[in-house]
């Protein structure tokens, strides 16, 4: 494995007023993205693992399922332990390797994607999903970054292998010249990187379960907890694509404590551990939209459907995120974390970030007034959609800058506006 050298060690992600990347008053380009996240080195170990295991020739897995490149990763003992999503082999990518996807793209374009979405952003989306789950501390998203990796593998073109192969002839024939290339080996892509849970199941599955098998009072508890927090995760990002096969739910059942020898002449029902519950929401790169879904699709959140989402909102989840995004501050605090990330894509345009964020905080309005009215999930999707657009006043006291927030009400077509507080930021 190869040094770390002072470029591996550049943060990814570095502070920019995304009010200034424009036109000539741009900043220098961002560095490219760097597998090394000195906030989470934990993260990063993992990475390098699956880096040595390629390098001993543990090549990621294709998978069959889906409609673009996804590819598991795994350790140098084989085990897969993160799924990795290429930016070029996304739905839309000019390599994606899955030819039913660009048929239906060949062969009826106007029904291709998603007209609310930036194309070829599934991989920010995947990595602002997560972002917005540790912002908010709701932990239902299996941890995800953006990095760069090459592999045998992946899905490249012609010119790209045939250089490979050729810059490769030359260094292992003419060492003296082999050195003076910049890189060796096929070019990396960037995509996002999401850590594998183990002993999930679909949703869908574990669902049709307990229709039949009712679960315990203490278990169901836990489990409209965790489900909760899928619902503000999904409907803060506007996910366009929750379906039940997206999200998975581990579900450990009752094991009685050997630990207690006299368990057989015993009746205490403490002797029994109650059966665990746990959520995974992944799947997330058809989030944020900018601008809402039109009518005729409507890209619904399909746990709506469920009976969970009749029964109003815990006190839990109020107590939880209630607090942080009633404080505008730290709504724009988020917004500027996202931009970090998105705007080192290469096709980021800062008006379509800012109406992404605009549908972001209109949703963080209307999530906010549903609990505290004690509303259901499913009432808050019944809600007229709301977009926050952000005005910058002119400078006020210590050279802060007044921020005006306008909410627009979109109902029927018709545009209601009304103009939140503004806040201060430094």
């Amino acid at each position: 494995m190869a040094a770390i050298s002072d470029a591996d060690i550049t943060p990814a992600l570095s502070k920019v007023d995304y009010e200034e990347v424009d036109g000539d008053n741009s900043p220098e380009p961002p560095p490219a993205f760097s597998n090394y996240f000195p906030e989470d080195p934990e993260f990063t170990e993992v990475v390098r693992e699956v880096e040595m295991a390629m390098d001993s020739d543990i090549c990621p897995e294709l998978s069959a399922l889906g409609s673009s490149g996804c590819y598991f990763l795994q350790d140098r003992n084989s085990t897969k332990i993160a799924v990795f999503k290429p930016k070029d082999e996304e739905p839309y990518g000019h390599l994606n390797p899955k030819w039913t996807k660009w048929m239906h793209k060949l062969c009826c374009p106007c029904c291709f994607g998603r007209s609310c979405l930036v194309p070829n952003q599934g991989y920010l989306s995947e990595a602002g999903a997560s972002l917005v789950d540790q912002k908010l501390q709701l932990n239902v998203v299996p941890k995800t970054k953006v990095v760069k990796l090459a592999s045998d593998t992946f899905n490249y073109n012609a010119i790209d292998r045939m250089k490979s192969k050729t810059k490769k002839n030359i260094a292992e024939n003419i060492p003296e010249l082999g050195r003076k290339f910049h890189r060796l080996g096929l070019p990396p892509k960037t995509g996002s990187f999401q850590l594998f849970v183990t002993g999930y199941k679909d949703a869908d599955y574990w669902l049709r379960r307990f229709d039949q098998e009712a679960l315990p009072a203490s278990t169901s508890k836990q489990f409209q907890h965790q489900f909760e927090r899928l619902v503000v995760l999904d409907y803060i990002i506007r996910n366009t694509d929750r379906g039940n096969d997206n999200w998975l739910i581990k579900y450990e059942k009752s094991e009685v404590n050997e630990s207690n020898s006299c368990m057989e002449d015993s009746t205490d029902w403490s002797m029994v551990n109650p059966p665990k519950i746990s959520i995974a929401a992944i799947d997330n790169g058809l989030a944020f939209p900018f601008k809402h879904p039109d009518e005729w699709r409507a890209y619904p959140y399909h746990w709506a459907w469920l009976g969970q989402a009749k029964i109003p909102f815990s006190q839990e989840i109020r107590d939880l995120v209630l607090p942080q995004l009633s404080d505008m501050n730290f709504v724009q605090d988020l917004c500027d974390e996202l931009f970090e990330l998105f705007h080192r894509d290469k096709g980021f345009d800062k008006r379509t970030f800012e109406k992404q964020m605009s549908v972001v905080r209109g949703q963080i309005l209307n999530l906010t007034q549903a609990l505290k009215d004690g509303k259901s999930p499913v009432q808050l999707v019944q809600m007229p959609v709301v977009i926050v657009e952000k005005r910058k006043g002119g400078f006020g006291p210590g050279r802060r800058v007044d921020v005006i927030f306008v909410g627009k009400a979109i109902s029927n077509s018709n545009m209601e506006s009304y103009v939140i507080p503004s806040i201060h930021l430094k």
